[in-house]
């Protein structure tokens, strides 16, 4: 029924757009006073200017016509006619085939030009507007590599990526990058946008927008965990958090209490005590005592972030997320205090586990708690997630673990019998 009327509705807009290559002929939309048939197109059926743009476009190049003696008139576009008359392609694929066409026509050749409307209209009958687009777009980089090439250096000129900060305190950002870059910006993100079920099967509720936003928070991460980016006065990139030590410890153990906020010191911005305490996790610490104006009297010294010795047999041990079932990708790892450094908790093998920013984020909101048992994580949830509260077994196994299972399959061989000495 659906495909039945859309056969219907495509043979109707072809009868349509040849009634409107012969008004055009005839001069009708300048009798009736338009400036322009695409004007006088939309005004008499009520649509888009955008829709009727393009159905006067496609009368105009995919419509065969009569001259004033009667003599048929091929169309421009006589591949795209066909598909139009038969109902095999829509408008929409037709504009794209001209526009697609007519950028072409300045370096190529009346065969080549009739040999690039074949193909795309032939690959039209399969593919949507979009595909059909992609396509016509690697036509004309083949036909016109130079004009091409011309594009893309113009592409460069015009990149430009813009950040600020919005009334509510978020940062808005606004960008048009180049091709190689946007490439490399897709390649970057999209595994870490990938959708991300929890451990009971349910599927990810995040929108997309918000699973961008998250893994462009990770790639942020792994670029400021890297040894890659500029250095200014001799430490690697970091954000800078300042907050009265007594805020910070105030609301261990009593959520109810309130502490004043920290500062982001790169926008001003406050931050609140939790989000604190969660980034310290992974973070450097670095002590400093304010004076009544709030000045910098001393700095200590960076006290107890995972050295890299540490995290390298945290990865061997947890993967690069030891929360039960996590398929977060490498390349995000965060050391999280099973016990809080904050609240004296040592940084050593037995008090780390290794975490996604993702799993990082809901220990500390949902209140998991942690306990390291025969040198491996294990989880136990919060009573609004598992009622009776069964422990689960954390981290992922490993090659050494593997390689015990198989041996338990590997036939033990024989031990050689000793012979008996007869007496």
């Amino acid at each position: 029924m659906i495909a039945d009327t859309e056969a219907v509705m495509r043979a109707a807009m072809a009868l349509q757009l040849r009634a409107i290559a012969e008004a055009e002929q005839r001069g009708i939309p300048a009798a009736q006073g338009a400036r322009k048939t695409q004007t006088w197109v939309r005004e008499k059926l009520n649509i888009a200017a955008g829709e009727a743009k393009s159905r006067v476009l496609v009368a105009r190049m995919a419509t065969e016509s009569t001259t004033v003696d009667g003599d048929p008139v091929p169309a421009e576009l006589p591949a795209v006619a066909e598909a139009i008359n038969t109902g095999a392609i829509t408008v929409a694929h037709a504009r794209t085939i001209i526009n697609g066409v007519r950028r072409m026509a300045p370096v190529c050749t009346p065969d080549e030009l009739g040999q690039a409307e074949a193909v795309l209209t032939d690959y039209a009958r399969v593919h949507s507007p979009h595909d059909l687009a992609t396509l016509a777009e690697r036509v004309r980089y083949y036909f016109d590599e130079d004009n091409a090439f011309r594009t893309e250096e113009v592409q460069h000129v015009l990149r430009e990526l813009h950040y600020g900060t919005d009334a509510d305190g978020m940062t808005v950002i606004n960008a048009r990058l180049s091709r190689e870059a946007g490439a490399k910006f897709r390649a970057a993100l999209q595994p870490l946008a990938a959708p991300l079920p929890s451990e009971d099967g349910q599927p990810d509720f995040r929108s997309p927008g918000q699973r961008n936003a998250d893994a462009l928070d990770a790639l942020l991460d792994i670029a400021l965990a890297s040894d890659q980016l500029p250095r200014s006065g001799g430490q690697r990139p970091h954000i800078t958090i300042t907050i009265n030590y007594d805020d910070l410890i105030r609301t261990l153990g009593d959520t109810e209490k309130r502490g004043m906020p920290g500062t982001l010191t790169s926008t001003g911005q406050p931050i609140t005590a939790a989000t604190v305490r969660r980034l310290a996790c992974d973070a450097e610490i670095l002590p400093v005592v304010l004076g009544g104006d709030g000045l910098p009297l001393n700095v200590g010294r960076t006290e107890r972030t995972a050295p890299p010795h540490l995290r390298a047999a945290l990865l061997l041990r947890d993967g690069t997320c030891a929360f039960p079932a996590c398929d977060r990708p490498p390349g995000t790892p965060e050391a999280h205090h099973v016990e809080s450094w904050i609240d004296g908790g040592a940084t050593d093998l037995n008090n780390l586990v290794m975490l996604c920013g993702h799993h990082h984020r809901t220990i500390h909101t949902q209140h998991w708690t942690i306990a390291i048992e025969d040198d491996h994580p294990v989880f136990t949830a919060p009573t609004t997630v598992d009622s009776e509260r069964s422990p689960r077994p954390g981290g992922r196994p490993t090659g050494t673990e593997h390689n015990a299972l198989l041996h338990q399959l590997i036939p033990q061989p024989r031990q050689p019998e000793e012979p008996q000495t007869r007496v």
